[in-house]
């Protein structure tokens, strides 16, 4: 979701209790689960679905979808899935699947007209779902026959080889949510919350009674539909009483900056932050998903645990393989067990993938929450992007992964997302280059999975203003496309046949990369840095500079990256005696040579008392370095 501060959520997590113990079970422990559990590296490759396929270049500013078009689950043919599976992918994530607040009219369909005054956008916010048990009727060719659609296209993605995330937004739902296609027996949202108290623990909402909700007081110019004369556009909604709104603000009249489109669902804590179900026992953080099925098995829990429990399994059993769950720490701990461990009892392969910023909570939501992934933002990626931008030092990296090390495979790596700035945009790096070495390093460092998302291939630097949202990042809220991707799929041909020689050869850095990386038996394998080793020991070894070891059995690689944009550094990088035994290395010269472009070779000199080997490095340059 598109968030005004992290620090919302950070606060909100206090609201549940969470513990902050940076360490659940011991390190030793942790690594041999982890170990037993990876085979491979996994690529996920989110794609923003009502954007991939819209070849209309017209971007016009608050266009509407005949104006500027719009994409559909249709436009991922074979072909299309088959070349995102040769990109390196594993994982496909469809972003704005569920059927979400839109503007565009289908009243011909039985789907009530959305409310610009709580949509963001015209296209909407697909963190605003108004109907969990369909999907959004843009992405259709057929509106009516929407859902099945979708379920074809999971077979089609299946079918090249990749497994299908979507989203799951549990801490909010559209102002407005009214299901259409509820399955017999499930009531929406609300339906059955007695609205004459703020809160009941079956409620599935927070009230405010006696006061009725009002739109936000609009500042900065902003209007909805960019002023546009609307019927609905009128600065109202009916909602009395008024409910507390998606970011946990409790004003009836929720201020622009609020997440007003939403409203938080209530997870059976009181507004003082009881919590009215049963919590975890002590030590329960060690033990598998079967068990935490077996402790909730039987219990009495409050109804939206239950209703977003259903909702998961109803997407589980029409084939999607995972879930990325949108702002996982303001729900609490306790909810994911129960709804993490019934997922998996239905299907135990099934990846599961939370937004969480706060560091100090990352173990609670692995293990006792049973997340298997967590996204890596406040430590790596904030860090590479300061290194990026020229702001920050490599010297900050080794510790971070020396922190994360019992938990290393758990934490995501990205370097873009539909929350980010484009790495080419002149907000972050300006220049996709300058991500080519954070990139390796993303990629290469951890066993966790690395994800992309589409365009970050082509260097795409979002600079259309399509209405809500803004330029630097690809929206979300409008109708529009992305041009480098409109290049690349180049009519429907998917084969990058009006892609510019520099989009082209991006693409193909990405696809050695990532290719590389699910195939490499030393990424799953261990870890150590030499990048402090070498700041202590190795002349014109610098910050701008990283470098490190991993290895498996049967591989044994050097990673080194150069993040300087202007200079070219030759050193002889050391590598510590430990290391060298670690690898059984006797005395002699080997080989060692480049995993990416199979051009560069270099010599590792092992001596009595020490090892090195000579590495020019160009400008954002790196190397994979393989012992031969």
């Amino acid at each position: 979701m598109k968030h005004t501060t992290v620090l919302i959520a950070i606060v909100m997590s206090s609201l549940f209790g969470c513990k902050t113990e940076k360490t659940l079970q011991e390190p030793n422990e942790a690594k041999m689960e982890t170990k037993m559990e990876t085979n491979r590296k996994e690529v996920v490759y989110q794609v923003f679905t009502r954007l991939f396929g819209n070849t209309n270049t017209t971007n016009k500013p608050w266009g509407t979808l005949e104006e500027n078009g719009v994409g559909k689950f249709n436009d991922f043919t074979d072909k299309a899935l088959n070349e995102i599976k040769d990109l390196g992918v594993t994982y496909i994530w469809y972003t704005g699947v569920p059927h979400h607040d839109v503007i565009t009219d289908y009243t011909e369909y039985g789907i009530s007209n959305d409310d610009p005054d709580i949509v963001k956008g015209r296209a909407g916010s697909p963190y605003a779902v108004k109907d969990y048990y369909n999907v959004n009727p843009d992405l259709a060719e057929n509106v009516e026959n929407r859902l099945a659609e979708f379920e074809a296209l999971i077979e089609r993605s299946h079918k090249a080889g990749l497994k299908v995330i979507i989203d799951i937004v549990p801490n909010h739902v559209a102002r407005n949510y009214q299901s259409l296609t509820n399955p017999e027996g499930v009531t929406n949202f609300g339906a059955e919350d007695d609205t004459t108290v703020v809160y009941d623990v079956n409620n599935n909402f927070y009230y405010n009674p006696g006061e009725a909700f009002k739109v936000p007081n609009w500042k900065n110019g902003y209007q909805p539909l960019g002023g546009e004369k609307q019927p609905l556009a009128d600065g109202k909604f009916e909602e009395n009483p008024a409910k507390w709104t998606g970011n946990g603000s409790r004003a009836s009249q929720p201020d622009m900056n609020d997440w007003y489109e939403t409203i938080k669902v209530n997870y059976g804590v009181s507004p003082d932050g009881d919590k009215d179900f049963d919590e975890l026992p002590q030590a329960f953080e060690n033990k598998d998903y079967q068990a935490h099925y077996a402790f909730w098995n039987g219990k009495t829990v409050p109804s939206s645990w239950k209703k977003f429990k259903d909702i998961a399994l109803y997407w589980t059993q029409r084939g999607v393989d995972g879930f990325r769950f949108d702002m996982a720490e303001m729900v609490p701990v306790e909810f994911w067990s129960y709804m993490n461990s019934a997922i998996k009892t239905e299907n135990p392969d099934a990846f599961l993938l939370a937004e969480v910023y706060n560091p100090s909570m990352y173990r609670e939501y692995i293990k006792k929450g049973k997340m298997d992934y967590l996204y890596d933002k406040v430590q790596l990626y904030d860090t590479l992007k300061h290194v990026m931008q020229g702001r920050g030092k490599t010297d900050y990296i080794p510790p971070i992964q020396e922190d994360l090390k019992d938990i290393e495979h758990h934490m995501l790596h990205f370097l873009e997302n539909h929350d980010e700035q484009r790495i080419a945009s002149p907000d972050f790096a300006g220049s996709a280059e300058k991500g080519k070495p954070a990139m390796v390093v993303s990629a290469t460092i951890s066993s966790s999975p690395t994800m992309i998302y589409f365009g970050q291939e082509f260097g795409e630097a979002a600079k259309e203003d399509l209405g809500f949202g803004d330029p630097t990042r690809t929206s979300i809220f409008d109708y529009g496309s992305v041009p480098s991707v409109v290049r690349w799929v180049n009519d429907n041909k998917f084969d990058g046949g009006k892609s510019t020689e520099d989009e082209k050869q991006l693409r193909d850095f990405y696809k050695r990369l990532l290719n590389f990386t699910i195939n490499s038996s030393a990424l799953v394998g261990q870890y150590e840095d030499i990048h402090s080793f070498n700041r202590q020991n190795t002349e014109w070894y610098n910050d701008q500079v990283l470098s490190y070891v991993r290895w498996s059995d049967d591989e044994k690689l050097v990673v080194i990256s150069n993040f300087n944009a202007e200079n070219t550094y030759g050193f002889e990088l050391q590598i510590p005696s430990a290391i060298i035994e670690k690898w059984n290395l006797e005395a002699g010269e080997y080989e060692m040579k480049d995993q990416l472009y199979k051009s560069y070779k270099t010599t590792l000199k092992v001596e009595a008392e020490k090892a090195y080997l000579r590495i020019d490095i160009k400008p954002l340059e790196s190397f994979i370095l393989k012992l031969e």
